[in-house]
């Protein structure tokens, strides 16, 4: 195993390599806004201009450029500082990685519970009217918008413009000290990130626990006299758990990256409201390392997905 995760963590410098380059042919090549602009501003004067462009290397060749960059960011896993503040893009993304992480933790877990209840529960009820109701209303789930369903909470629930007050309203997790506290203000959020995510994997875990509950071996299982509830979790679930755990490694690497509707709509300080203000302000220099740091994640996300494989699925041997 040991070598196996070796070999992954290269493909991974090369897969970030290849995402350095792209970004960096997209935010300094292709046509875009010049960044001494956005720091000096529409009517700066061409000394300015010129000032700015030589204090941040923007004179230099964009071969040079981009080897200096490359050089940075995989030796020093420095991403730049913004054009627009000059803030170091690295402090901010570990800064708001924290808020970020106590989203997600939160969602996957209410995601997980209701999600893998409800497909389970599906699947053994197949047919019946608790799986027809469930599965209509995992796709009314799965077709409402996040920022739409985050308006609705919000207007619903929370403490401040909510019809039931019952629940810190947007800007609560900021306003907050204690992690007790953050709880009480994230759990709006936590339900809005997971409702899509848990209506998807009800589905797909209704959908693998049905066909694996075909396969000869649950009827072999069966006939040896195992009880329903043991062919169920012992032999049923571990096996259709292995794609939902591929969904999982992908999803949330991805929300590590940011979960830039929820954060915006409950303006909570994580990577994802730090992309969606970058990108508000033209902050290229943030957008770039936020898109590599999202790459990033995904990988690490996929090479531990990988080796849960072998733990969910004896059959599956990592080579």
């Amino acid at each position: 195993m040991g070598t196996y995760i070796i070999r992954r963590l290269l493909w991974t410098l090369l897969l970030l390599w290849v995402v350095s380059g792209i970004t960096f042919i997209v935010f300094n090549v292709l046509p875009s806004a010049d960044p001494a602009l956005l720091r000096a501003g529409r009517r700066a004067e061409p000394e300015i201009l010129k000032g700015i462009r030589e204090t941040f290397g923007l004179d230099r060749p964009l071969i040079v450029q981009y080897l200096d960059y490359i050089k940075h960011v995989f030796l020093q896993f420095d991403f730049g500082r913004s054009y627009r503040n000059d803030v170091d893009v690295r402090s901010q993304l570990l800064d708001r990685l924290p808020n970020t992480i106590y989203l997600i933790i939160g969602a996957v877990i209410v995601w997980l519970t209701v999600g893998l209840t409800v497909g389970m529960i599906s699947a053994v009820k197949r047919g019946s009217f608790l799986d027809r109701f469930s599965m209509t209303t995992a796709l009314v789930a799965i077709s409402a918008p996040v920022y739409w369903l985050g308006l609705v909470v919000l207007y619903l629930f929370s403490d401040d413009i909510g019809r039931f007050p019952l629940l810190p309203g947007s800007g609560a997790f900021q306003d907050t000290g204690n992690i007790f506290s953050k709880m009480e203000a994230l759990i709006m959020p936590w339900c809005v990130l997971a409702t899509a995510f848990a209506a998807i994997y009800a589905r797909l875990l209704r959908a693998n626990l049905l066909e694996v509950l075909g396969e000869d071996y649950i009827r072999t299982a069966r006939a040896k006299g195992l009880s329903e509830r043991r062919v169920i979790f012992h032999h049923g679930m571990r096996s259709a758990l292995t794609p939902i755990v591929t969904v999982l490694g992908l999803d949330v690497g991805i929300l590590v990256g940011g979960a830039i509707l929820t954060e915006s709509v409950f303006n909570i300080p994580g990577i994802g409201r730090l992309t969606f203000d970058a990108i508000q302000r033209g902050d290229i220099i943030t957008v770039q390392g936020a898109t590599l740091f999202l790459a990033l994640a995904v990988c690490l996300c996929n090479l531990l997905v990988d080796v849960m494989y072998s733990v969910l699925d004896p059959r599956v041997r990592l080579s």
